[in-house]
């Protein structure tokens, strides 16, 4: 793991304004019952995970008198983000110990053989969904205080005496979402596939949309800039929700720290308030939400607010450019994020990310008719386009090379395409030749795929972006996802940057957006 770029003086200034604004346009949220829909017996196939070998109604759930070391599985038949009440009874002689019972939450099933216990990554142990709890009294309806999200709910006794046996009368839960996947209409497509890949996306964006744009429901529960970015493109096409695209705005305008700079995240409890985690190219990209905003609302007040924060961005972003017109190599510090890929270098990605905010910020500056700021911008970024070329590109191989050791790597293409240092037809042969080379350091994760298909996209390969959307959503699907995963490597389906998949996010934000590919670009 990378070190965290923690930044030595942290200190928040809050922009009440902002914050007023963002309060009132917090959302009511929607809320529904939801019962489970079979019991479940699971055992081991050849490839040592975990599948479904038999299945009963849930109205046998209550006839189960279940005694120490016994279990039961629920599966509630799609992923939900909510509160669950168990209705506990007793079958026997009057209760004359503690009933001690486990409870493991999961998203997807092979988390239900996760051995937990030796768990020691670097992301606390306490994300893991399980609890062990004690019940004095039966019966009783237990109303669990934590917010889960889960598929499924194994029920484990520990302990009963040898007097009784524990009852499950009822397991209900009450899903929350700050929207309703009743407000977006059908895809208009005969490929069962593409239904399938888009009805995925919007239930996972649905269930990250809560007071704010959530990362993941079941972690981190906070609301990143970069996941916003791809969160907001996916709900113009999907639910239109934009009060909750400004109130995220807002909040990250009206927390900022250290000359202006934005935070990565912001926690939400037990109030809202900026992480003291710097991300370059996260805060780049705040200029391209507000721009994407304002094009699908026109809100001008909006734009006239948050504007100045934009651009402050990018400001803060050129100061780290050192003599030779680059960004420092600070790929050993977790500084600018790009991808989670095991060894990646992100020198010429970020680069390439300063030279893509810049476009959106002369994008900003012409709807504000800042004639001065145009010109700043646009001769700056020719300028770092040169440098680009120059200190990056490498005429033999025909790819961008990044850090001392001039690595090749996915991304670095990617973003310099995205980034346009070359023309359109340049970039065309740029990125097809990198799929031919196909270099070492892979992308790993949606939110990196999501920019591959944007570049594929805007070099005029929208067959090979909709295959690659089919290959790397659509195997996710196979591999039988309800909602998105934080992470997904076809090479390694176990991969995880914290140490063990027990603590992978399987309802991710970044990962929602084929629906805006889709409803965007091809099936409109």
């Amino acid at each position: 793991m990378a070190s965290v770029c923690i930044l030595d003086e942290f200190e928040v200034h809050k922009n009440e304004k902002f914050l007023r604004i963002a309060e009132e346009l917090k959302p009511e949220l929607h809320t529904a019952d939801i019962l489970p829909e079979r019991i479940i017996k699971t055992a081991e196939n050849e490839k040592s995970e975990l599948e479904v070998y038999e299945e009963e109604s849930p109205d046998k759930l209550k006839e189960k008198h279940l005694n120490a070391g016994e279990s039961v599985i629920l599966d509630f038949g799609n992923h939900h983000v909510g509160y669950v009440t168990l209705d506990l009874g007793s079958f026997g002689s009057h209760q004359d110990a503690p009933a001690y019972i486990y409870l493991k939450f999961a998203e997807r099933l092979d988390e239900l053989g996760a051995e937990t216990d030796s768990y020691n990554g670097w992301i606390s142990k306490g994300w893991i969904q399980e609890e062990y709890l004690h019940i004095d009294v039966l019966p009783t309806k237990l109303k669990l205080p934590r917010r889960y999200a889960f598929r499924y709910l194994e029920i484990r006794v520990l302990a009963v005496s040898l007097k009784f046996s524990l009852v499950v009368n009822e397991v209900k839960a009450e899903s929350v979402s700050a929207v309703s996947e009743k407000e977006v209409s059908m895809l208009r497509t005969e490929d069962e596939l593409l239904k399938k890949i888009d009805a995925v996306s919007i239930r996972t964006l649905k269930n990250c949309m809560q007071l704010v744009f959530e990362d993941g429901p079941k972690r981190d529960r906070r609301m990143w800039l970069g996941d916003l970015r791809l969160q907001a493109r996916a709900n113009y096409k999907t639910f239109h929700n934009t009060d909750m695209v400004k109130r995220c705005l807002y909040l990250f305008g009206g927390l900022t720290f250290n000359e202006g700079k934005l935070a990565a995240c912001l926690f939400l409890e037990p109030e809202i308030e900026p992480d003291d985690t710097y991300l370059f190219d996260y805060a780049l990209l705040y200029g391209s939400v507000v721009l994407d905003y304002y094009r699908a609302t026109g809100d001008k007040d909006t734009l006239n607010d948050l504007y100045p924060i934009a651009i402050r961005q990018i400001e803060i972003g050129l100061t780290y450019l050192n003599e030779e017109g680059i960004v420092p190599d600070h790929s050993g510090e977790f500084w600018c994020f790009v991808d989670w890929g095991e060894g990646l270098n992100t020198q010429a990605a970020s680069l390439a990310i300063l030279i893509y905010s810049m476009r959106y910020g002369i994008r900003l500056a012409e709807y504000m008719k800042d004639e001065k700021t145009i010109q700043w911008l646009t001769e700056k970024m020719e300028v770092l386009k040169q440098s680009a070329v120059e200190h990056f590109w490498d005429e033999e191989q025909k790819l961008f090379v990044s850090g001392a050791e001039r690595q090749v790597s996915w991304a670095t293409q990617v973003w310099m395409v995205l980034a346009r240092v070359f023309d359109k037809e340049k970039n065309r042969k740029l990125i097809l030749h990198t799929i031919e080379v196909n270099p070492r350091i892979r992308m790993v994760t949606p939110y990196m795929y999501h920019h591959y298909i944007d570049a594929l996209i805007r070099s005029d390969e929208k067959e090979r972006a909709l295959y690659e959307m089919r290959r790397y959503w659509g195997e996710m699907i196979h591999d039988g996802a309800d909602t998105f995963w934080e992470l997904y490597n076809p090479y390694n389906k176990y991969e995880s940057p914290y140490g063990s998949v027990a603590v992978n996010s399987f309802c991710h934000a970044w990962s929602c957006t084929p629906t805006y590919f889709l409803r965007k670009f091809y099936l409109v």
